[in-house]
């Protein structure tokens, strides 16, 4: 594998979205929705930096196995908050293909909050088809298959800090 951001970089950039975040929501408390479970590390050092009063849920879908997308949403968990007139901030480990980030904004918005907002650590923009712009982007990455910093290849190497790039040799 090769380091593609370090810990101490993503540290500075969740900090500086964080502190962006807080002055974009000041008085508004919205609600983070994660989704898991690749948001998990991103979404709990975000919320830390946070300066605003914060409600939290999550969903659990998924598009991916192995390396590469499925082009199907696989839905386990649902949020349980109401979000009906609600200011919504979802947080996504990295967008790739846009698949799931478009699906869950649409599908959120049938449930009419007064906003919905997407902030993600890694986005491939490159590669993404969206249907909307990204609010808050930590890094835009190019188009490799990358892991840790919560990310994973077969619910291995979340654990890592720093975020690298898999080589082919590292595939199994």
């Amino acid at each position: 594998m090769k380091l593609l951001l370090s810990e101490s970089e993503i540290k500075k950039r969740v900090k500086e979205l964080a502190d962006t975040i807080s002055k974009d929501y000041k008085d508004k408390s919205p609600i983070f929705i994660g989704i898991l479970n690749g948001c998990y590390v991103f979404m709990a050092d975000l919320l830390r930096e946070l300066s605003i009063s914060t409600e939290v849920d999550f969903v659990k879908i998924r598009s991916y196995e192995d390396d590469s997308s499925t082009g199907t949403i696989k839905f386990r968990k649902d949020i349980s908050a109401d979000i009906d007139d609600r200011h919504i901030i979802i947080v996504e480990d990295i967008i790739d293909s846009g698949f799931t980030i478009n699906f869950l904004v649409n599908r959120l918005k049938e449930a009419g909050p007064k906003s919905v907002s997407v902030a993600t650590i890694l986005y491939k923009k490159t590669v993404a088809k969206l249907d909307f712009e990204i609010d808050y982007v930590g890094f835009e990455i190019p188009p490799e298959f990358v892991v840790g910093y919560g990310l994973d290849y077969n619910e291995r190497y979340r654990n890592l800090k720093d975020v690298m790039v898999m080589e082919p040799e590292d595939i199994d």
